[in-house]
C-alpha cells in the first residue's frame, strides 16, 4: 500500500521501517482495514518530548472518505498517551498533501532539516 500511495523511496526499505517500528517500545503502526484488507496506515514514534508521524497513507480508492483524518487523530492520541507534547512530520517539497496537514492545524516550522546516512553497525 505504501508503494501505491507514493510513500516509498529507493533508499528506504519500508519493510525494515515497519519491522523496526513494530519492535520498538516508543513507536507503533496503526492500521485501518475494510473487509479484512489494509486500506490505510500511519506510523508514529516518540523521540522524547516530540512525536513524529510517518507513512500516513490511504489506498487511492479509499481516499477522500475521512480515513486519513481518522488515522492522523489516532496517531496523535497514541503519541499524546506516550508523552509527546508536540507532533511533527515531514512532507517533501511540492507534495500536494501539504494542504491536508494544514487543514489539521499543522504549519511549516521555522527550522532546517539536516540529515546524514550512518553506516550499518558491524556485527
Amino acid at each position: 500500500m505504501w508503494h501505491a500511495c507514493g510513500l516509498t523511496r529507493p533508499w528506504n526499505d519500508p519493510r525494515a521501517d515497519l519491522d523496526q517500528a513494530r519492535a520498538g517500545a516508543t513507536s507503533t503502526v496503526l492500521v485501518a482495514r475494510r473487509a479484512g484488507v489494509v486500506v490505510g496506515t500511519v506510523m508514529a514514534g516518540v523521540d522524547g518530548h516530540r512525536g513524529w508521524v510517518y507513512y500516513l497513507g490511504v489506498q487511492p480508492g479509499e481516499q477522500g472518505r475521512g480515513l486519513g483524518s481518522a488515522l492522523l487523530r489516532a496517531a496523535e492520541a497514541w503519541l499524546g498517551a506516550h508523552g509527546a507534547r508536540k507532533v511533527q512530520l515531514m512532507v517533501r517539497t511540492g507534495n500536494p498533501v501539504s494542504g491536508f496537514y494544514a487543514g489539521h492545524g499543522y504549519a511549516v516550522q521555522d527550522c532546517l532539516v539536516l540529515g546524514r546516512w550512518l553506516e550499518p553497525a558491524a556485527g
